[in-house]
Protein backbone atom coordinates (compact mmCIF):
# COMPACT_ATOMS: atom_id res chain seq x y z
CA UNK A 1 0.00 0.00 0.00
CA UNK A 2 1.23 3.35 -1.03
CA UNK A 3 1.08 6.55 1.71
CA UNK A 4 1.64 10.11 1.50
CA UNK A 5 0.51 12.87 -1.31
CA UNK A 6 -1.78 11.26 -4.10
CA UNK A 7 -0.71 14.04 -6.93
CA UNK A 8 0.15 14.50 -10.64
CA UNK A 9 3.95 14.72 -11.08
CA UNK A 10 3.33 17.30 -13.89
CA UNK A 11 3.86 20.86 -13.03
CA UNK A 12 5.38 20.25 -9.80
CA UNK A 13 8.91 22.49 -9.13
CA UNK A 14 10.83 20.89 -6.30
CA UNK A 15 13.64 22.65 -4.54
CA UNK A 16 17.40 21.69 -4.92
CA UNK A 17 19.93 22.20 -2.60
CA UNK A 18 23.56 21.28 -1.85
CA UNK A 19 25.39 19.70 1.35
CA UNK A 20 28.31 22.07 1.78
CA UNK A 21 30.20 19.19 3.11
CA UNK A 22 32.49 18.91 -0.05
CA UNK A 23 33.20 22.63 -0.22
CA UNK A 24 36.02 23.19 2.76
CA UNK A 25 38.05 25.71 0.75
CA UNK A 26 35.17 28.18 0.90
CA UNK A 27 33.66 30.40 3.61
CA UNK A 28 30.25 30.64 4.16
CA UNK A 29 29.97 33.64 2.00
CA UNK A 30 31.34 32.07 -0.60
CA UNK A 31 29.37 28.95 -0.11
CA UNK A 32 26.09 31.05 -0.38
CA UNK A 33 27.46 32.86 -3.58
CA UNK A 34 28.09 29.88 -5.17
CA UNK A 35 24.48 28.38 -4.29
CA UNK A 36 23.09 31.55 -5.40
CA UNK A 37 24.67 31.50 -9.12
CA UNK A 38 23.50 28.29 -9.45
CA UNK A 39 19.58 29.07 -8.58
CA UNK A 40 19.79 26.91 -5.53
CA UNK A 41 17.31 26.76 -2.72
CA UNK A 42 19.05 25.68 0.05
CA UNK A 43 22.14 24.47 1.12
CA UNK A 44 22.18 21.51 3.83
CA UNK A 45 24.34 23.38 6.24
CA UNK A 46 27.79 21.20 7.49
CA UNK A 47 30.03 22.72 9.75
CA UNK A 48 32.48 22.51 7.51
CA UNK A 49 33.89 25.53 5.64
CA UNK A 50 36.98 27.49 5.66
CA UNK A 51 35.57 29.93 8.29
CA UNK A 52 33.67 27.53 10.42
CA UNK A 53 35.31 24.03 11.09
CA UNK A 54 33.61 22.37 13.35
CA UNK A 55 31.91 19.31 11.71
CA UNK A 56 33.21 15.73 12.87
CA UNK A 57 31.83 12.84 11.22
CA UNK A 58 31.12 10.20 13.78
CA UNK A 59 32.66 11.93 16.60
CA UNK A 60 32.21 15.11 18.29
CA UNK A 61 33.48 18.71 17.95
CA UNK A 62 33.84 21.47 20.11
CA UNK A 63 31.28 23.88 19.54
CA UNK A 64 31.92 26.84 22.03
CA UNK A 65 33.33 28.77 19.24
CA UNK A 66 29.67 28.76 18.30
CA UNK A 67 28.36 31.82 20.00
CA UNK A 68 24.75 33.10 19.21
CA UNK A 69 26.31 35.95 17.01
CA UNK A 70 28.42 33.66 15.10
CA UNK A 71 25.63 31.48 14.44
CA UNK A 72 23.69 34.44 13.15
CA UNK A 73 26.45 35.24 11.33
CA UNK A 74 27.27 32.17 9.52
CA UNK A 75 22.92 31.53 9.02
CA UNK A 76 22.71 35.26 7.55
CA UNK A 77 25.53 34.62 4.79
CA UNK A 78 23.15 32.37 3.52
CA UNK A 79 19.98 34.05 4.07
CA UNK A 80 21.33 37.20 3.23
CA UNK A 81 21.48 35.79 -0.47
CA UNK A 82 17.94 34.07 -0.51
CA UNK A 83 19.30 30.60 0.41
CA UNK A 84 17.41 28.68 2.73
CA UNK A 85 18.81 26.24 5.07
CA UNK A 86 16.24 23.56 6.45
CA UNK A 87 18.72 21.55 8.19
CA UNK A 88 22.56 20.88 9.59
CA UNK A 89 24.67 17.65 9.63
CA UNK A 90 25.48 16.59 13.26
CA UNK A 91 26.46 12.87 12.20
CA UNK A 92 27.74 11.75 15.79
CA UNK A 93 27.54 8.01 16.65
CA UNK A 94 25.04 7.48 19.07
CA UNK A 95 25.92 3.22 19.66
CA UNK A 96 29.69 4.48 20.92
CA UNK A 97 29.78 0.95 23.00
CA UNK A 98 31.30 3.04 26.09
CA UNK A 99 28.55 4.79 27.94
CA UNK A 100 30.74 7.64 29.16
CA UNK A 101 31.51 8.13 25.34
CA UNK A 102 28.06 7.99 24.50
CA UNK A 103 26.92 10.35 26.87
CA UNK A 104 29.42 13.03 25.88
CA UNK A 105 28.18 12.78 21.89
CA UNK A 106 24.38 12.95 23.12
CA UNK A 107 25.85 16.51 25.09
CA UNK A 108 27.31 17.16 21.85
CA UNK A 109 24.46 16.38 19.63
CA UNK A 110 21.99 18.54 22.56
CA UNK A 111 24.69 21.13 22.11
CA UNK A 112 23.87 21.69 18.62
CA UNK A 113 20.30 22.02 18.83
CA UNK A 114 21.25 25.22 20.41
CA UNK A 115 23.50 25.65 17.59
CA UNK A 116 20.97 24.90 15.31
CA UNK A 117 17.94 26.93 17.09
CA UNK A 118 20.57 30.02 17.08
CA UNK A 119 20.64 29.33 13.59
CA UNK A 120 17.02 29.46 13.28
CA UNK A 121 17.33 25.64 11.99
CA UNK A 122 14.67 23.10 12.70
CA UNK A 123 16.39 19.72 11.67
CA UNK A 124 19.30 17.97 12.34
CA UNK A 125 20.78 15.44 10.02
CA UNK A 126 22.61 11.98 11.38
CA UNK A 127 23.16 8.50 11.05
CA UNK A 128 23.23 5.67 13.64
CA UNK A 129 26.92 5.94 13.99
CA UNK A 130 29.63 2.80 13.84
CA UNK A 131 32.08 1.69 15.90
CA UNK A 132 35.54 2.29 13.89
CA UNK A 133 37.83 0.35 15.90
CA UNK A 134 35.31 -2.85 15.76
CA UNK A 135 33.22 -2.47 12.43
CA UNK A 136 31.55 -5.85 13.72
CA UNK A 137 30.60 -4.15 16.54
CA UNK A 138 28.46 -1.64 14.71
CA UNK A 139 26.17 -4.37 14.06
CA UNK A 140 26.48 -6.07 17.74
CA UNK A 141 23.01 -7.35 19.93
CA UNK A 142 24.03 -4.57 22.22
CA UNK A 143 24.11 -1.68 19.26
CA UNK A 144 20.12 -1.55 18.78
CA UNK A 145 19.31 -1.02 22.69
CA UNK A 146 21.96 1.59 22.54
CA UNK A 147 20.75 3.32 19.60
CA UNK A 148 16.89 3.27 21.17
CA UNK A 149 18.07 4.71 24.34
CA UNK A 150 20.10 7.39 22.83
CA UNK A 151 17.26 8.15 20.78
CA UNK A 152 15.10 8.68 23.27
CA UNK A 153 17.61 10.69 25.34
CA UNK A 154 17.75 12.88 22.46
CA UNK A 155 13.73 13.27 22.01
CA UNK A 156 13.81 15.45 25.39
CA UNK A 157 16.17 17.84 24.09
CA UNK A 158 14.66 17.99 21.27
CA UNK A 159 11.09 18.80 22.60
CA UNK A 160 12.83 21.36 24.51
CA UNK A 161 14.65 23.08 21.11
CA UNK A 162 11.67 22.51 19.19
CA UNK A 163 13.63 20.79 16.39
CA UNK A 164 13.30 17.30 14.52
CA UNK A 165 16.15 14.35 14.20
CA UNK A 166 16.10 13.38 11.04
CA UNK A 167 17.94 9.22 10.95
CA UNK A 168 19.60 8.72 7.56
CA UNK A 169 20.01 5.12 6.96
CA UNK A 170 23.45 3.51 5.17
CA UNK A 171 23.16 -0.53 4.15
CA UNK A 172 26.39 -0.50 6.28
CA UNK A 173 25.17 0.44 9.45
CA UNK A 174 22.66 -0.88 11.93
CA UNK A 175 19.97 0.96 9.84
CA UNK A 176 20.79 -0.37 6.58
CA UNK A 177 16.92 -1.32 5.09
CA UNK A 178 14.24 0.51 4.57
CA UNK A 179 11.39 -1.66 6.63
CA UNK A 180 14.54 -1.46 9.17
CA UNK A 181 14.33 2.14 9.28
CA UNK A 182 10.73 1.83 9.37
CA UNK A 183 11.04 -0.78 11.94
CA UNK A 184 12.81 1.69 14.29
CA UNK A 185 10.78 4.75 13.67
CA UNK A 186 7.82 3.19 14.74
CA UNK A 187 9.12 1.93 17.60
CA UNK A 188 10.86 5.21 18.85
CA UNK A 189 6.99 6.13 17.65
CA UNK A 190 7.66 10.15 18.18
CA UNK A 191 6.70 13.10 15.49
CA UNK A 192 10.48 14.47 16.28
CA UNK A 193 12.40 11.55 14.73
CA UNK A 194 12.08 11.42 11.26
CA UNK A 195 14.43 9.91 8.36
CA UNK A 196 15.99 11.41 5.70
CA UNK A 197 16.02 9.29 2.40
CA UNK A 198 19.31 9.03 0.75
CA UNK A 199 18.20 6.57 -1.99
CA UNK A 200 22.14 5.57 -2.94
CA UNK A 201 22.48 4.31 0.80
CA UNK A 202 19.95 1.78 0.67
CA UNK A 203 20.38 0.95 -3.58
CA UNK A 204 22.30 -2.71 -2.36
CA UNK A 205 19.05 -3.63 -0.39
CA UNK A 206 16.10 -2.08 -1.31
CA UNK A 207 14.28 -1.05 -4.74
CA UNK A 208 13.11 2.82 -5.02
CA UNK A 209 9.58 1.35 -4.79
CA UNK A 210 10.10 -0.76 -1.68
CA UNK A 211 12.28 2.66 -0.07
CA UNK A 212 9.21 5.18 -0.74
CA UNK A 213 6.55 2.51 0.18
CA UNK A 214 8.33 2.30 3.48
CA UNK A 215 9.20 5.65 4.35
CA UNK A 216 6.97 7.83 3.04
CA UNK A 217 4.85 8.52 5.95
CA UNK A 218 8.64 9.76 7.58
CA UNK A 219 10.53 10.99 5.23
CA UNK A 220 11.31 14.76 6.35
CA UNK A 221 14.91 15.37 4.21
CA UNK A 222 16.17 13.90 0.41
CA UNK A 223 19.60 13.23 -0.38
CA UNK A 224 20.74 13.20 -4.23
CA UNK A 225 23.56 11.33 -5.01
CA UNK A 226 24.46 7.73 -6.46
CA UNK A 227 26.46 4.67 -6.15
CA UNK A 228 27.49 1.81 -7.99
CA UNK A 229 25.58 -1.65 -7.37
CA UNK A 230 28.21 -3.59 -4.86
CA UNK A 231 30.53 -0.73 -4.73
CA UNK A 232 30.57 1.18 -0.69
CA UNK A 233 31.25 4.62 -1.67
CA UNK A 234 28.96 6.55 -3.02
CA UNK A 235 29.35 8.96 -6.39
CA UNK A 236 27.91 12.15 -7.45
CA UNK A 237 24.40 11.61 -8.97
CA UNK A 238 24.39 10.68 -12.27
CA UNK A 239 27.88 8.25 -11.70
CA UNK A 240 26.36 5.62 -10.30
CA UNK A 241 23.19 2.47 -11.19
CA UNK A 242 20.52 4.84 -9.13
CA UNK A 243 17.64 5.49 -11.30
CA UNK A 244 16.91 9.47 -11.32
CA UNK A 245 14.08 9.51 -13.44
CA UNK A 246 12.08 6.74 -11.41
CA UNK A 247 13.67 8.43 -8.03
CA UNK A 248 12.42 12.47 -9.15
CA UNK A 249 9.15 10.51 -10.39
CA UNK A 250 8.68 9.46 -6.85
CA UNK A 251 10.00 12.53 -4.93
CA UNK A 252 7.54 14.83 -7.42
CA UNK A 253 4.21 12.46 -6.47
CA UNK A 254 4.92 11.74 -2.77
CA UNK A 255 7.43 14.25 -0.84
CA UNK A 256 7.07 17.41 -3.46
CA UNK A 257 7.38 20.22 -0.94
CA UNK A 258 10.68 18.52 0.60
CA UNK A 259 14.22 19.66 -1.46
CA UNK A 260 16.31 17.24 -2.95
CA UNK A 261 19.72 17.86 -1.69
CA UNK A 262 22.93 16.88 -3.84
CA UNK A 263 25.67 15.21 -2.10
CA UNK A 264 29.14 14.05 -2.15
CA UNK A 265 29.87 16.69 -4.67
CA UNK A 266 32.82 19.84 -4.70
CA UNK A 267 33.60 22.64 -6.56
CA UNK A 268 35.00 20.35 -9.17
CA UNK A 269 31.93 18.52 -9.87
CA UNK A 270 28.70 19.87 -8.37
CA UNK A 271 27.98 21.19 -11.91
CA UNK A 272 27.89 17.73 -13.48
CA UNK A 273 25.76 16.56 -10.75
CA UNK A 274 23.42 19.41 -10.67
CA UNK A 275 22.76 19.07 -14.67
CA UNK A 276 22.18 15.53 -14.58
CA UNK A 277 19.53 15.57 -11.49
CA UNK A 278 17.71 19.08 -13.15
CA UNK A 279 17.51 16.66 -16.64
CA UNK A 280 14.33 15.34 -14.48
CA UNK A 281 12.94 18.24 -13.20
Amino acid sequence: MWFGIETSEKGIEMKIGLATLGFGDLTNEEMAALAAEENLDCVQLFLAQKDSKYFAYNKRADVTGLTTDECKRIADAYRSKGIDIPSIGVYTNLIEPDDDERQENINYFTEMMRVATDMGISMLATECGKVQNDLGASLADEAYPRLVESTKKLIEQAEKYGVTIVFEPFFHDLLATAKGVCDFIEEINHPRVRVQLDPANLLPHNSLDEMFNALVPYVKALHAKDRKLHITPGVPAGEGDLDYAKFVALCRQYCPDIPLVIEYVNPSNYKQALEHLRLYL
